[in-house]
């Protein structure tokens, strides 16, 4: 990565604007613009635009570490930096040339940052269907479009939509088209207000406009290709480097807290102890899980699409997603009434537990484990990646 000598430093300057901002944005449900900038001012959202085009050229692997970095102060933040990463990385991998010169440069120089609008209301969360029809004439591919979560639409300077391809015979047949803000008509049509992720601020959107024909990110009618080699794999790792980095963040602020000389807590009974040691087995389990998957990943030496890569891909998600919780969970039992359960405890416990629930609901848990029995009926070796 050209940047690792400033990216120490740069990253504890993002964080501490994070932190000091992460109350405010949780409570009032609201964007972390503060967060946003501070990363566009260190060129984070060019980190994984290749050098050649002007970014930091980092790995995926590095991606991942900075998004568990921000969440353990914010797990909004880390997730929206995530997010952004992961369409830029559609851009690198799929986009064809004439469009990765044109958009990579200006993402790197002018730190655009991309939101997603791939949600659609009746389809249940299924990325690989849409219902919303693609049209076109001789040069523009004409927009209109409904997504009901659109996590930081309101601020985006581009947007990766998918919609159902032109001509499209069936709604699988799916394109991913990229469309800059200012080609486009986007409004609010809903607000958020939810449980936790809340400085997420993902909206309701309605987005109309006409771009030209050859903003397409790959060919049309093939986004699942795009997405079983770049979203599901990059969203699947990044979202669980999110959850383990604030469930690390939690551990580390309950740590020092009973390390606390004036807290006078017993740092010898059993009971503390075993809670302690499941805490940090738990994280390790899921940190080693998202190495492995990352490693396999790196070495290119498997194909992302067979059954066993898969499983292994939706088993980062579906472990981190259940064990991150539960060591908050825990905490907050170790911690008391007083530490980990009050709105306004140093140790964050609350905010931690309420963004950490939504991790099963993000491309749930339920679909998921239908998709892997199929899939472990298609492995009958039981051989691992």
């Amino acid at each position: 990565m050209k940047a690792a000598v400033r990216t120490d430093d740069a990253l504890a300057e993002v964080r501490a604007v994070t932190r000091e901002h992460a109350d405010t944005t949780d409570r009032e449900a609201r964007f972390p613009i503060e967060a946003l900038d501070a990363l566009r001012n260190r060129g984070f959202l060019g980190l994984v635009v290749p050098s050649e085009y002007g970014g930091l050229g980092a790995t995926p692997a590095e991606m991942f570490t900075i998004a568990a970095e921000l969440s353990r102060d914010c797990m909004s933040v880390g997730m929206i930096f995530a997010m952004h990463c992961q369409q830029v990385m559609a851009v690198v991998e799929h986009a064809d040339r004439r469009l990765r010169t044109a958009l990579l440069p200006r993402i790197a120089r002018d730190q655009l940052y991309l939101a997603s609008v791939t949600t659609e209301a009746g389809k249940g969360g299924h990325l690989l269907t849409s219902q919303a029809e693609l049209t076109r004439d001789a040069s523009t591919l004409h927009i209109d479009r409904f997504a009901p979560v659109v996590t930081g639409g309101a601020y985006a300077d581009g947007f990766l939509i998918t919609m159902r391809a032109p001509d499209a015979r069936s709604g699988s047949d799916v394109s991913l088209v990229y469309a800059d803000r200012t080609q486009l008509d986007v409004s609010a049509v809903g607000d958020w207000n939810p449980l936790g992720m809340r400085a997420t601020h993902s909206i309701p959107m309605k987005i109309v406009g006409d771009i030209p024909a050859d903003q397409v990110v790959g060919r049309h009618g093939a986004f699942r290709d795009i997405a079983v080699r770049t979203f599901a794999p990059l969203a699947h790792l990044g979202w669980a480097s999110c959850w383990l980095g604030t469930a690390d963040g939690a551990l580390a602020r309950t740590v020092r807290m009973l390390r606390d000389t004036r807290q006078r807590r017993d740092l010898n009974s059993e009971l503390l102890l075993h809670r302690l040691s499941q805490a940090r087995q738990r994280l390790d389990t899921v940190h080693a899980l998202i190495q492995h998957a990352t490693d396999v990943l790196a070495a290119g030496v498997a194909d992302i699409s067979t059954p066993r890569v898969q499983l292994l891909l939706n088993a980062v998600k579906l472990t981190a997603s259940k064990e991150c919780v539960a060591v908050v969970d825990d905490l907050i039992e170790l911690a008391g009434l007083r530490h980990g359960y009050l709105c306004d405890s140093a140790l964050k416990l609350e905010r931690a537990l309420r963004d950490l629930r939504s991790a099963s609901l993000n491309y749930g848990n339920d679909r998921l484990h239908a998709a892997d029995g199929a899939l472990v009926l298609m492995d009958r070796d039981v051989r691992h990646v």
